[in-house]
């Protein structure tokens, strides 16, 4: 039942967003009682927190299963940006911007964990990079880290109409790209735009 839950509950969390959508909306998109709901969750703000974990695993997960796939870094990142496109269309809102606004608490433990995640994955895409000679050698990977991250989590936090933000999020991953690209970089970043093209 917990597991039913926490599924039901990420997809209207996600879908409707986390203000709007009620513990009662959950039980009864259940057919299970409040008293039911409270038995495993007692307030709705442990649930959206065991959900937003769940969800921040998830995509760590599928990021790691992308890299696994032999793509050259740029067509990595390119990848990564469309699995995060397709877990997150049917959201009406941005998910970041209304965790960061209704459940503070839970949007900084949930980011201090993607920045340390996520962090390590960008790092090896460009050490990868670097080593394929689709960027350059003199990158500074901590500080790029650093200034990717904050436009993107910039992007999230402060962009309310899901819709926008794909297309703000390829402006972000090419500004990046082009930054620290060799000639090779560039040439391959052309083609990821043409074939994903928003």
């Amino acid at each position: 039942m917990e597991d039913k839950i926490i599924a039901k509950a990420s997809k209207m969390f996600l879908n409707l967003g986390f203000k709007s959508v009620t513990m009662d909306d959950i039980a009864k998109e259940l057919s299970i009682s409040k008293k039911t709901l409270y038995k495993y969750f007692g307030n709705k703000h442990d649930l959206v927190a065991t959900t937003t974990t769940l969800l921040h695993q998830s995509c760590f997960l599928e990021i790691q299963n992308i890299t696994k796939q032999g793509f050259n870094p740029i067509e990595e990142n390119f990848e990564i940006k469309k699995m995060f496109k397709e877990m997150f269309q049917n959201a009406s809102s941005s998910p970041v911007y209304q965790l960061k606004k209704y459940y503070p608490k839970v949007h900084e433990k949930i980011m201090q964990k993607e920045r340390l995640l996520f962090s390590g994955c960008l790092q090896k895409n460009m050490k990868k990079g670097i080593e394929e000679g689709y960027y350059r050698k003199d990158v500074n990977i901590e500080l790029v880290t650093k200034f990717y991250f904050s436009l993107v989590f910039s992007i999230h936090e402060n962009t309310v109409e899901n819709y926008k933000i794909p297309k703000l999020e390829q402006e972000v991953l090419a500004y990046h790209t082009r930054a620290i690209a060799t000639e090779k970089g560039v040439l391959e970043l052309e083609k990821q735009l043409k074939n994903n093209q928003i």
